[in-house]
Order: C-alpha cells, then sequence, then structure tokens
C-alpha cells in the first residue's frame, strides 16, 4: 500500500515548526515487514509534510525483497519516513518509519534509539513477515501494538485468531486499521499511547 498512489487526501498540514502549546514530545517507530503500509500510515497521520526516502525499485531486489501483496509497489523506503502529530495542546509524537526488508535492518538501531513505543503494521497475507520484527522489539524491550492493515484483497481472521497466529500475550493490543486513512491511523497511536500509560501506571504501582 503506497501512500503516494492512496486515492484518500491526507488533510491539512501545518507549519513545520512545533505548537507553542507542546510540552512533551515522545519518539514513536512504525514498524513492519516490506509493504505492509508504513510510509502510507506516516503520511496519512502527520500534520506536517512527510518527509520519505524512497527510491525507486531495482532488479537488485528481486529475489531478495518478499513484494508478494506488492507487487505494483514501484518505490520502497531505503533508511526512514518522518513524520509529526499533536495528540493534545501538550502532546506531540514524532514519527519513524521503518524500512521494512531485512537488508536494511542494520539502520533500525538509530530508529530505535530513545523509543518510547512502537506500531506493528502487519499484513494478514503475510503474517510471517512480522515475526522477526516483534522478535527484535521484544529484545530491545520497547512496547509495542499491532495494526492489520485492511487491504481489499486480504483475508479478515478473529482477533482472537490474530492473537495464537502472531503468539502474543493477551495485554498487547491488536487493531484493524486503514493505514490510509488519517482518522484510522490516528486511532492506532491512541491505542499505543494508552497502552504506554497502562504500563507505566503498572510500573509505579509495583
Amino acid at each position: 500500500m503506497d501512500f503516494k498512489g492512496s486515492d484518500t487526501l491526507p488533510g491539512p498540514r501545518t507549519e513545520d515548526h512545533l505548537p507553542h502549546t507542546a510540552q512533551a514530545a515522545v519518539k514513536i517507530v512504525i514498524v513492519g515487514g516490506f509493504g505492509v503500509g508504513k510510509t502510507t500510515m506516516v503520511g496519512s497521520v502527520s500534520e506536517i509534510k512527510p518527509l520519505t526516502t524512497e527510491e525507486t525499485m531495482t532488479q537488485a531486489g528481486i529475489g531478495i525483497d518478499d513484494n508478494y501483496g506488492s507487487e505494483s509497489k514501484t518505490a520502497t523506503t531505503v533508511a526512514m519516513d518522518f513524520g509529526r502529530i499533536s495528540i493534545t495542546d501538550q502532546l506531540v509524537l514524532y514519527l519513524f518509519g521503518t524500512p521494512g526488508q531485512e537488508r536494511f535492518w542494520f539502520l533500525w538501531n538509530g530508529l530505535f534509539e530513545g523509543a518510547l513505543g512502537a506500531v506493528v503494521l502487519v499484513d494478514t497475507r503475510r503474517l510471517e513477515v512480522s515475526f522477526d520484527v516483534m522478535g527484535r522489539l521484544e529484545e530491545r524491550g520497547v512496547p509495542f501494538v499491532v495494526a492489520v492493515n485492511s487491504f481489499p484483497d486480504a483475508p479478515r481472521y478473529p482477533i482472537s485468531e490474530l492473537r495464537a497466529a502472531l503468539d502474543l500475550p493477551e495485554e498487547v493490543p491488536i487493531v484493524e486499521c486503514d493505514a490510509r486513512r488519517r482518522a484510522s491511523s490516528r486511532d492506532v497511536l491512541m491505542t499505543l499511547m494508552r497502552f504506554l500509560h497502562s504500563l507505566a501506571v503498572m510500573g509505579s504501582a509495583r
């Protein structure tokens, strides 16, 4: 799902400077396999013009990058996507989208540095590409929520079945979304923030 090819408007943009009321900024990473919609999500929800590092796909990726379900994709992120959204007048999220191909995973270390949490985007046609992604987050101790991107031709499963297939504990939220739509992407980020808040409350109660 390519943001540039999306048929929905990303919505109004603001100036690049922070709102004068902002008191806290949080770094969030958007991760997932190749072609699951990371660039689309950052682009749809960002209140500033998103920064992308997409390059035209070449023959060099054939046999290396798994493009199942994304055969029409002509560009790919090679470094990161960047956007920003104000959750409240005081709280601002900085969004960093990671490249999905395994050959670019060496860039993840820098992108994860200082991240409070993550959104793992998954495609039900290729759930297996999410296992390594979630494993790397767990190794680094980065809390995450799972967002199932609703591709038109992707099969739909009950959340309980997805949780079992992804081997996720009950406390990790799983939500459905349409990464092309600002409201849907914002709901995912709100789910993540509520999850992070619940973890902080639990931690302080111990």
